[in-house]
């Protein structure tokens, strides 16, 4: 995938959101990169690292649970952007992932996985 305008192109195209959204990956990254940055406040290179690792999966599992329940695309990734904004860390998740506790979902995860790809 070629990035679009300031959107960081995806480094693995058969993993995370963009191996899990196959057909749709094209239109739905530019939408999912640009929600996600604005939802959480982090940079483009976070939300890069987050949708291509393991929760990026899951997230687009999520995106595409709303496309087979007949929601378009770019409301679909909005409906899966505030679900995981409504969602907050607890104890157990903290504890596994050291992300802090009562942080919202997304953010928690997008830190995250910024943080495991610097330390990689």
């Amino acid at each position: 995938m070629q990035p679009n305008d300031n959107v960081p192109a995806a480094p693995n195209e058969a993993w995370g959101f963009i191996g899990t959204m196959r057909e749709h990956a094209p239109t739905a990254w530019p939408i999912a990169m640009r929600g996600i940055a604005k939802a959480t406040g982090e940079p483009m290179e976070s939300v890069r690292a987050f949708l291509d690792s393991r929760s990026g999966r899951h997230f687009a599992d999520d995106v595409l649970n709303e496309v087979h329940a007949g929601e378009p695309l770019p409301q679909a990734i909005q409906k899966a952007i505030d679900r995981w904004m409504a969602w907050r860390i607890g104890a157990k998740t903290s504890a596994y992932h050291g992300i802090p506790r009562g942080l919202p979902y997304l953010t928690g995860f997008v830190i995250d996985a910024a943080m495991q790809e610097e330390l990689a």
